[in-house]
């Protein structure tokens, strides 16, 4: 192998070990805004985004093994991950019209917060 060749292996496993580190941190810190809340969006939003992580993830590995197929893993979860991200907005949706004292409660809570911070 060519000096070029050394150096250009040699970065890309660098490149993929630190993308696999923050995206590591990056799961840690949306678990915990998935758990935390405070609310039924931001739970939809905290797991859209975990999906989008499992993508990066997928395909950090697919180039650090050389195995390409976990591309295309990558972009089948991409559009499941869509799928779920609709589904989840639709049930929120549904909820807040049928008057649900869940999300009632969770929007008057938001209001008041908002009300508070003028």
């Amino acid at each position: 192998m060519t000096s070029l060749e050394d150096f250009s292996s040699a970065f890309l496993d660098l490149s993929v070990s630190i993308s696999l580190a923050i995206l590591t941190i990056s799961f840690v810190i949306i678990v915990v805004r998935t758990v935390k809340g405070p609310s039924l969006p931001d739970r939809v939003v905290a797991l859209d985004m975990l999906v989008a992580v499992g993508i990066g993830f997928i395909a950090a590995i697919g180039i650090l093994t050389g195995y390409y197929l976990y591309i295309d893993i990558a972009i089948t979860l991409g559009l499941v991950g869509f799928l779920a991200t609709v589904a989840f907005a639709r049930f929120v949706l549904n909820r807040g019209l049928a008057g649900d004292e869940t999300i009632m409660a969770e929007v008057d809570e938001s209001i008041k917060r908002r009300e508070a911070g003028k």
